[in-house]
């Protein structure tokens, strides 16, 4: 049996720093190196913490239970479309309430496109967009991934997330009742989204960035907002952000789930904490049942 491997704090750091890019490959792989001791080798910590996609997916892309296809919509910004995996259950009756799916600082990768399905599985349509699409999409690693969403404005990719809201919000198959759930970078677009859109119906920030004191009294929709403990680089803004919306008399229940990490939804990666996701998901889904149906 292999024997698991324990990893400091301060290696979880290191690697918030890399995957948020304040070091690049090379200071990372430097900076992890001291931490290779005891017959553990930086191949092996590189390993444990990067992503395993395949062996993790809870929701197959060839799933029975669900209709799944790519779909292409207008960019506003991004110059001719955007593709975007549009799923929902095979057996429904009627109109669905749709969710956005919004992906890391990274492009739409196979744990996002789960993320998707998993909407699909509880009764939504969902639309996961990849804002990476006018450079080609996902480059099928996530290396490759990040170093093309910097090179997108992420004001520009914002507008592209919010034309991805019109599109579900008009789909034949969606009752016009949509909400958005993003991840660390898509947090942020989350709370942007409801900051920009009126119409929004409901949004869920998971270790999201958060908007500016000003630009608060515009948000219309009801946030469930989804913070871990041990988050340091997120969570400063969070009092801020907290002080304003209550200010401001706005909707919003918050989570701090305790002593988890920074991406501890994200069930590819050693930051993953199942019992904290897993009631995440929970909160998740009934939070959109409740204000989407």
């Amino acid at each position: 049996m292999k024997k698991p491997i324990k990893v400091q704090q301060e290696v979880f750091d290191l690697y918030d720093d890399y995957a948020h890019n304040k070091i690049d490959r090379r200071v990372f792989m430097e900076r992890l190196s001291a931490y290779a001791v005891g017959g553990l080798t930086v191949s092996a910590l590189m390993n444990h913490l990067l992503p395993q996609y395949e062996e993790r997916q809870q929701v197959r892309a060839n799933d029975p239970r669900l209709e799944s296809e790519y779909i292409h919509y207008d960019s506003p910004e991004g110059g001719g479309s955007i593709k975007g995996l549009l799923t929902r259950p095979v057996e429904r009756e009627g109109k669905l309430p749709g969710i956005i799916v919004v992906h890391e600082n990274r492009g739409l990768n196979p744990h996002i496109e789960d993320v998707a399905r998993r909407a699909g599985i509880a009764n939504f349509i969902a639309l996961a967009p990849d804002a990476l699409t006018p450079l080609g999409g996902y480059p099928g690693n996530d290396d490759d991934g990040r170093t093309l969403q910097r090179q997108r404005d992420r004001g520009k990719m914002l507008e592209d997330f919010i034309a991805a809201f019109h599109y579900l919000a008009q789909h034949p198959e969606c009752t016009g009742k949509v909400g958005v759930v993003g991840f660390c970078f898509g947090g942020w677009i989350s709370n942007m989204m409801a900051v920009r859109i009126p119409e929004l119906s409901a949004a869920v920030p998971f270790y999201g960035g958060q908007p500016s004191a000003e630009d608060v009294p515009n948000i219309k929709a009801p946030l469930l907002l989804q913070y871990a403990e041990l988050d340091a680089r997120v969570n400063k803004g969070w009092p801020d952000y907290e002080a304003a919306l209550q200010a401001n008399e706005k909707q919003y229940t918050a989570h701090m789930y305790p002593e988890v990490k920074h991406g501890f939804h994200n069930d590819t990666t050693p930051r993953y904490n199942q019992e904290a996701a897993e009631l995440a998901w929970q909160r998740t889904i009934a939070f959109f049942d409740e204000h989407l149906r």
